[in-house]
């Protein structure tokens, strides 16, 4: 097993990528701390570890609130004695453009993903700091950190900002044997009927800004599903990636590579 004996953290467990990984980490003999801002939410993808003989505990809270944050990541340690990995996975999705998008609308979607990141990020490491962990932090971004997506302003100006803020953190834990990525994965076909009801809300909301979301453009062909994305996680939290700081792992059926004009035939 991978990551057997291994502790981690991953935030917005829900329906889609991150209740896969946790899932696949649990899998692999990891223990999971599930945090989802829903408790119900949290409650359910730890169920679903517990269920199949994993070790899980659910932590509900909001991931942009300091004390939150910091009790949540004192009840790991309480629970099973350190923090070995984190992925900061959660987000918060409200696809609007800077004409129509209220002010504080904006901030609180910056303060879910790019605040969220941050403070999970200091907690967690200073328990790797002060236990002599060297862990794996991994922060889950998107292609439209790397491109201009229009009508997601919020959206993709925090995840571009998550991208950068890796690069530094990486920098100063990188003394502590500490390792920060990021993992960029693109639109996902969910795999199952919770996280395809979620996706259907979204796709209504893209359609209100006139934006088509064009599927033929991925060059392999298809949109990745979770699974997909599980291998990458792994290989980012275990010691299989232990020279690997500040740097993005992505894995997006080749969009990001591909040149804007042209439509595969696949």
């Amino acid at each position: 097993m991978k990551l057997n004996n291994k502790v981690a953290i991953i935030t917005g467990v829900g329906p889609n990528i991150g209740r896969a990984v946790a899932l696949g980490f649990a899998k692999e003999g990891a223990k999971i701390a599930c945090n989802h801002r829903r408790p119900e939410a949290a409650q359910s993808t730890s169920g679903l570890i517990q269920a199949d003989g994993g070790q899980s505990i659910p932590i509900a809270c909001d991931v942009a609130d300091e004390n939150s944050v910091s009790d949540a990541v004192g009840e790991v340690i309480k629970k099973w004695g350190k923090v070995d990995i984190l992925v900061n996975n959660a987000a918060q999705i409200n696809p609007k453009g800077v004409l129509d998008m209220p002010y504080s609308e904006f901030k609180e979607q910056m303060a879910s993903i790019i605040d969220g990141t941050f403070l999970w990020t200091k907690y967690a490491a200073k328990s790797m700091v002060e236990n002599g962990i060297k862990g794996s932090i991994i922060n889950v971004i998107t292609c439209a950190a790397w491109q201009g997506e229009p009508g997601n302003v919020g959206y993709t100006t925090s995840k571009a900002g998550v991208l950068n803020f890796t690069r530094s953190v990486a920098m100063e834990l990188a003394q502590y044997g500490i390792r920060v990525n990021n993992m960029t994965p693109t639109a996902t076909q969910p795999e199952d009927q919770e996280a395809i009801s979620r996706r259907n809300q979204k796709s209504k909301m893209m359609d209100s800004r006139s934006f088509k979301m064009d599927y033929d453009a991925i060059p392999l062909g298809r949109k990745p599903t979770p699974s997909d994305y599980l291998p990458a996680f792994l290989y980012l939290a275990s010691d299989d990636s232990s020279m690997v700081t500040g740097s993005n792992l992505t894995v997006d059926g080749g969009v990001l590579a591909k040149y804007w004009p042209w439509y595969p035939q696949v």
